[in-house]
């Protein structure tokens, strides 16, 4: 199933539950919203999402805890859960997606290489993650990272 067609059956399970849907990025910069608002009508499921590249967006923005980033990093479960958390108790929406992770070229490390990213996905009842591991160039992971967000998301709302 092509991306469109994962947002198009998405969208339809949202509206089906009468639920709104967030989302918070940092590896991606904004490619999981510009994906859901690709969609003609996305103003009836789509809340907000929220860009937060800088460890001061996440604390700021979605309220990820200094304790979290300094002992596990941007790019953590910790961090990610928190991520996630903070989308949902900070919009209207009763699901939310996050993701943190390393693109590249450069930033990996031997226990963090490059293509690793954390994904969360949060609602009322429960918030889960997973580490994926893509590879290719940075644009390669950060398509690979968003395909896989939308995946989970449709996953959780059916």
């Amino acid at each position: 199933m092509d991306r469109s067609e994962t947002v198009a059956k998405l969208a339809a399970h949202l509206q089906r539950r009468g639920w709104w849907l967030s989302c918070a990025e940092s590896c991606t910069g904004g490619g999981i919203a510009a994906a859901l608002t690709d969609v003609a009508g996305s103003s009836a499921w789509f809340d907000r999402g929220f860009v937060t590249y800088s460890n001061q967006a996440k604390r700021d923005m979605l309220g990820v805890a200094d304790a979290t980033l300094a002992a596990f990093g941007a790019v953590s479960r910790e961090t990610v859960t928190e991520m996630a958390s903070g989308a949902l108790a900070r919009s209207a929406a009763q699901l939310s997606v996050a993701v943190t992770g390393i693109a590249g070229p450069g930033g990996g490390t031997p226990d963090k290489p490059v293509g690793t990213v954390w994904i969360a996905w949060a609602s009322a009842a429960r918030v889960e993650a997973v580490c994926q591991h893509f590879s290719g160039d940075r644009a390669a992971v950060r398509a690979a990272t968003v395909d896989a967000a939308l995946r989970g998301l449709l996953q959780r709302v059916r």
